[in-house]
């Protein structure tokens, strides 16, 4: 069971993530980076801010921030001022609008977007600036349809062309996904929009996917399939990571101790939000839908 303190502090990332979401509404993408810092400054009212909306939240209020409404939302608080979270796909391309409670497509007619080539064609050109373009892209769409998380990149390595998802990664070379990965993301975010790199960790086969059990060495999982995520955390300064469906070492990525508390949150510092994978939660019995803290 989590402790007061543990609960508090999951309170604060999040209310952190969305109170900064806030600060940077209605600013051109151009002076969001230096817009941020004067309006949200770290050390300023915002901590205190922050303390005393825990302190107003309920119970009902704190569950609920930690999971999903919608397929692609959290609730906020309406009497907080506290708004909905909202999140999108975006592998090549913000997604078009999903139906509340259903895969289905909800039908808009204001929620076209552009076709973007698929990430595996951007790692193909080997151009970092034109990656940093392709961010600053696909956020100012997220944006524009008022998304505050878009679900991307994925930077989980090639091994098998059956892999359903390898169109969304940016390929075979873990420094090339690294070079690749850095700019997209800060392109992305001087929109005030997060990007959310995924999916941590090791999730590099179809089949099975929801349940494998990864093993591997330490020297392949430093050298290989983490490079592109660490670059990520420390040179990105990506807002939120999305945990893997698979397990690592036995226990699920979304949940487990060695990927996210030992080297996520501890090796590499990272404080932002994490998101478990649709259907994590339910699947494996985590405690949230979107969690910061374990």
């Amino acid at each position: 069971m989590r402790t007061l303190e543990a609960n508090n502090k999951l309170m604060k990332r999040i209310l952190t993530f969305l109170l900064d979401c806030i600060c940077l509404i209605g600013f051109s993408s151009a002076a969001i980076a230096q817009a941020h810092d004067s309006i949200c400054p770290v050390n300023s009212g915002k901590e205190q801010k922050i303390n005393e909306m825990i302190k107003q939240l309920t119970l009902e209020e704190k569950v609920a921030f930690c999971h999903a409404q919608s397929r692609f939302s959290s609730p906020g608080s309406p009497r907080l001022g506290i708004p909905e979270l909202w999140m999108s796909d975006g592998p090549h391309g913000v997604r078009a609008e999903i139906s509340w409670d259903s895969w289905a497509y909800a039908g808009w007619t204001n929620d076209s977007c552009t076709a973007f080539p698929a990430l595996t064609c951007l790692a193909a050109t080997f151009n970092p600036q034109l990656s940093y373009k392709y961010g600053v892209a696909i956020g100012e769409e997220a944006r524009y349809r008022k998304k505050d998380i878009l679900l991307g990149p994925g930077v989980n390595i090639y091994r098998t062309p059956l892999n359903g998802r390898n169109f969304e990664y940016l390929g075979e070379d873990p420094f090339l996904a690294s070079k690749m990965a850095v700019p997209y993301i800060k392109g992305v975010q001087t929109n005030g929009v997060a990007a959310c790199v995924k999916h941590f960790a090791l999730n590099n086969q179809e089949k099975w996917r929801f349940h494998i059990n990864v093993e591997l060495s330490d020297r392949a999982l430093y050298e290989i399939y983490l490079p592109a995520f660490k670059a990520a955390v420390k040179e990105g300064n990506v807002w939120s990571v999305m945990g893997a469906y698979n397990q690592f070492r036995g226990q699920y990525c979304c949940h487990n101790e060695i990927l996210l508390n030992k080297i996520l949150k501890g090796d590499w510092g990272f404080d932002g939000v994490v998101v478990t994978d649709w259907g994590g939660r339910s699947r494996h019995e985590t405690s949230c839908f979107i969690r910061s803290g374990y």
